[in-house]
């Protein structure tokens, strides 16, 4: 038995217990000390706690920077894992400052707890190599999501929502879980790097196909990948804004995360070829497959919908796609998956930060609802237009850099294998063009609606917006800020 060392796992998973810690503080203050205070001082105490425990979280990582390997993969710290659980951080950081302006419940320290855990539950997702810590923690961040989703207490498409969620997770937990019982049974081990090297060889195993499908059915459906993604329109548009805002951006960064880390180092030497008429079997084609799928999918279905958030919904479906070329993409694929997928969070958590105060003023978030927001709040119009053309692809926005970084790894894989997919991609960025331009039409060229009148917007949402869209602009004026210190070895 390998001796264990508890004060090296207590410094590795230091940020993890700080914010671990927060979440239980927050629910003790909360039912000790704030019951009785007034619902608006109480909301914005116990955020402001939830978002300082996840600041010092941060600090703790700049200022003692400890890497390592903990018990064969179990707890796995590098500088590029530090990152990524930097941004799931930022994120949670920005969605509790977001929920500042909202009503959609009175229950906000159990609230805040529960992003909080689901914050935990994403950062030992990605400081994990073993297959067991993965499952636990993706079931960990899966169920605070689930009840986050069904958090709008006066809204009953909100929980119908969240009941889709929770069943079609179940479902893709219980592949996943076959999928890796079979990874151990092939190789007996559970930590990646060994299953790797169990596994190598020049054919594949009937059985381990059927593992590498499993299991990306059950990441498939954490990306939202088609045609796993049916649970995303009605999660999105019927979801507190806050919690469909954390769904879209933190979750999916670390889910992409952990699904490029289990094939990458688990299946390394699998990966199969994806050429038309001459493909080799491996998880590249099935990925391939599923990236073809999300970007038809996605953006042909996102030209037809006229709610906002249903509209994002669809894109980032169709973003799962161009994702999946960051993983297939190798080495040089991941740094680019990383900028993408951070870029990508900030820029989702600020569109439905403006469809959330669009709806609180006018009573809904379909396209017409946008109608004439640059007259009323020229500040809000002009991020939702950052924030619009950054998906679109639009230089010199994060979109465009992250966009071309991805096809850039794609590209440089051996005998540009990927080349069809690269130019599907670059096609249906066109396309998505279209539909991105329709809010943007509303926004800049539609009128308001005569008598409506203007309200004051909450400083802290606001605030929240226009620092998701100076980042989008920064690091697509300078990509090198981040991709510097995300392709350091």
């Amino acid at each position: 038995m390998i001796p264990v060392n508890y004060l090296d796992l207590l410094r590795l998973a230091a940020p993890e217990t700080v914010v671990l810690a927060g979440a239980l503080v927050v629910l003790g203050v909360d039912l000790l000390a704030l019951r009785e205070v007034e619902t608006g001082l109480r909301r914005l105490l116990l955020l402001i706690l939830g978002a300082v425990t996840c600041g010092a979280a941060i600090a703790w990582m700049a200022a003692f920077p400890n890497l390592g390997n903990f018990m064969q993969g179990m707890l796995v710290v590098t500088p590029l894992t530090q990152w990524v659980k930097g941004g799931v951080l930022a994120l949670a950081i920005l969605t509790l400052l977001l929920s500042g302006g909202a009503s959609f419940t009175n229950h906000w320290g159990e609230y805040v707890a529960l992003l909080l855990l689901s914050a935990v539950g994403l950062m030992f997702l990605v400081s994990s190599e073993s297959l067991l810590v993965i499952f636990i923690a993706l079931e960990l961040a899966s169920l605070s999501l689930y009840i986050l989703a069904a958090f709008h207490h006066d809204a009953p498409e909100s929980a119908e929502a969240a009941l889709k969620y929770f069943l079609f997770g179940s479902v893709s937990a219980g592949f996943m879980l076959f999928g890796l019982s079979l990874l151990y049974g092939l190789s007996g081990s559970i930590d990646l790097r060994e299953i790797a090297a169990a596994l190598g060889g020049p054919f594949l195993d009937p059985l381990l196909a059927v593992a590498m499908v499993t299991v990306a059915v059950g990441l498939g459906f954490k990306i939202a990948a088609a045609p796993f993604h049916l649970w995303a329109p009605d999660v999105y548009q019927a979801a507190p804004p806050p919690s469909a805002a954390f769904i879209a951006s933190a979750s999916k960064l670390a889910s992409f995360f952990v699904l490029a880390k289990v094939l990458s180092v688990g299946m390394g030497g699998l990966e199969g070829r994806a050429v038309f008429g001459d493909y080799l079997p491996g998880w590249v084609p099935l990925l391939a497959a599923l990236a073809a799928a999300s970007l038809l999918w996605g953006n042909l279905a996102a030209i037809v919908q006229t709610n906002v958030r249903r509209l994002i919904a669809y894109s980032a479906i169709a973003h799962a796609g161009y994702m999946l070329l960051g993983i297939m993409g190798g080495k040089a694929g991941l740094p680019a998956l990383v900028y993408y997928a951070m870029t990508y969070g900030f820029t989702t958590l600020g569109a439905f930060g403006v469809a959330s105060l669009v709806r609180d003023r006018v009573g809904g978030d379909n396209l017409s609802d946008f109608a004439g927001l640059s007259r009323r709040e020229p500040w809000m119009a002009f991020c939702m237009l950052v924030f619009m053309l950054s998906l679109a692809g639009i230089p010199p926005l994060a979109g465009f850099f992250g966009k071309f970084y991805l096809f850039a790894a794609a590209l440089k894989t051996s005998s540009l294998d990927l080349l069809w997919l690269v130019i599907l991609a670059i096609g249906m960025s066109a396309v998505s063009l279209y539909y991105y331009l329709q809010v943007l039409k509303q926004i800049y060229v539609v009128p308001p609606p005569s008598g409506l009148a203007a309200a004051p917007i909450p400083s802290l949402p606001k605030t929240v917006i226009i620092l998701a869209a100076l980042t989008v602009i920064v690091l697509g004026c300078a990509p090198n800020l981040l991709l510097r210190v995300l392709a350091a070895p």
